[in-house]
């Protein structure tokens, strides 16, 4: 069994309907690895034990009987712990909601459930979802899998690592400035962005509800394409024959290269250059309206999010890690005519990239302009910890702030990510472009 733990979710999936495997015993197997994991309690926050094997059991009948759910019944997943889980604890890694066990599960994960998919349990995350870094000295820190002495990129930390470290063969997140898409790259996985309003967010802990967006962390495109599918309680559609050849990506170069460290620029060049050599076209493309974009970052999102958490955080704020706090009271700078400025100029920023990028199949950009930074000099060095985060959020937000949909794929490089952005409600398309980047990325 230990041989189909580092299998795809649809590897696994097929393996059950072949009658390869049965799910009863592969989520007690994964179940006994996170247990066994030396890292396991950096990365789960709570396992989900009993749900899980109930789940399984009832998997498997269906899969003796012919009567599977979907090709993913009977997989296990993890889920970021800002999902609802009926009887679990949901704490949004925050001491904040400490106890907090809600009656209901999230709409996405009734959905999952009803597709046949089992939850293995709830992973880690940035407090709250309020960063980029995935530092969280509240509740715990979950490693990175290409450097020890970094952080995995948040706030879908755990849900990252999930993976990486082989503990679940695909993961649940939420992107509110990035939380999919950096853990992603910075683990060597795809992440997918969905577009705002896509997937339901009733059950979900809030960040900003404007921007907020569920998606998955897997090893594949197609298992990122599975899980979206699930997550809305549907079937996937076809993505075979997709190719390169004869399409257009348009090459950001407005905002999401300045000051891009060398790593990542050198992994972003070679990933083009493979998607060139598999036929595609790309051309370099400003958009300068995304300064403008940029510039209302700050009355838009902390300007929401302490809004939506004022009176809960001010009400206990020696519960929270300070640079989180001193985040979220930002938004105390910001005026209600300061906000539904911000938001008008966002939407004519919006107008202006949907004409410029009209013309392309999806817009590229490199996923994050830096590497995973230093656990112990975010802790020490508040400059580095403000600067870094930034930084780490910067060419995610492009997709949020412009409400679109984004997928984050592995170059080869470790910890560097190429993102292929697309249009509103077009994931369909952008995975399928998916599925021909990856095998072009090799």
């Amino acid at each position: 069994m230990q041989a189909w733990l580092d299998k795809s979710a649809a590897d696994l999936g097929r393996a059950i309907g072949a009658g390869e495997v049965d799910p009863v015993n592969l989520t007690q197997a994964f179940l006994e690895r996170i247990k066994a994991h030396a890292l396991s309690d950096r990365i789960f926050a709570r396992l989900t034990e009993d749900r899980a094997m109930a789940e399984a059991q009832a998997a498997s009948v269906r899969a003796k009987a012919g009567a599977r759910l979907s090709l993913l019944d009977g997989v296990p997943i993890s889920w970021k712990d800002l999902f609802d889980t009926a009887g679990d604890g949901t704490e949004a890694g925050s001491k904040l909601l400490a106890g907090r066990v809600p009656d209901r599960d999230a709409v996405v994960l009734q959905n999952a459930t009803a597709m046949g998919l089992v939850c293995l349990g709830k992973t880690h995350l940035s407090e709250l979802a309020f960063s980029g870094l995935g530092y969280n000295p509240s509740t715990a820190t979950p490693p990175c899998v290409n450097d020890a002495d970094a952080v995995p990129g948040g706030s879908s930390s755990g849900a990252a690592a999930s993976v990486a470290f082989g503990l679940a063969p695909a993961a649940i997140g939420s992107d509110t400035g990035g939380s999919v898409r950096i853990p992603a790259a910075w683990n060597d996985l795809v992440g997918l962005k969905t577009t705002h309003g896509r997937l339901s967010l009733e059950g979900c802990v809030p960040l900003s509800l404007k921007f907020d967006t569920v998606g998955p962390l897997t090893r594949t495109v197609e298992d990122a394409a599975l899980l979206m599918a699930a997550l809305e309680g549907r079937d996937l559609g076809d993505l075979r024959g997709a190719l390169l050849q004869g399409r257009r990506f348009a090459m950001l170069k407005t905002v999401v290269l300045d000051d891009i460290r060398d790593v990542p620029k050198a992994a972003f060049d070679g990933a083009v250059e493979k998607l060139r050599a598999a036929g595609a076209e790309v051309e370099p493309l400003e958009v300068p309206e995304l300064e403008e974009a940029m510039a209302q970052a700050g009355p838009l999102m902390p300007g929401e999010v302490y809004g939506l958490w004022r009176d809960v955080i001010e009400a206990q704020p020696e519960a929270m890690y300070s640079e989180i706090l001193e985040r979220f009271r930002l938004g105390k700078e910001f005026s209600a005519p300061d906000y539904n400025a911000a938001w008008a100029k966002l939407d004519a920023v919006r107008q202006a990239w949907d004409v410029a990028v009209a013309s392309y199949d999806a817009v590229l950009a490199p996923t994050a302009p830096i590497l995973p930074p230093n656990l112990e000099r975010l802790n020490s060095d508040s400059d580095y910890y403000k600067t870094e985060n930034l930084l780490a959020l910067r060419n995610t937000r492009v997709g949020n702030l412009m409400g679109i949909c984004a997928l984050t794929l592995p170059t080869g490089v470790p910890s560097c990510g190429l993102m292929m952005m697309g249009v509103q409600n077009g994931e369909e398309a952008l995975l399928r472009l998916g599925v021909a980047a990856e095998a072009a990325l090799g």
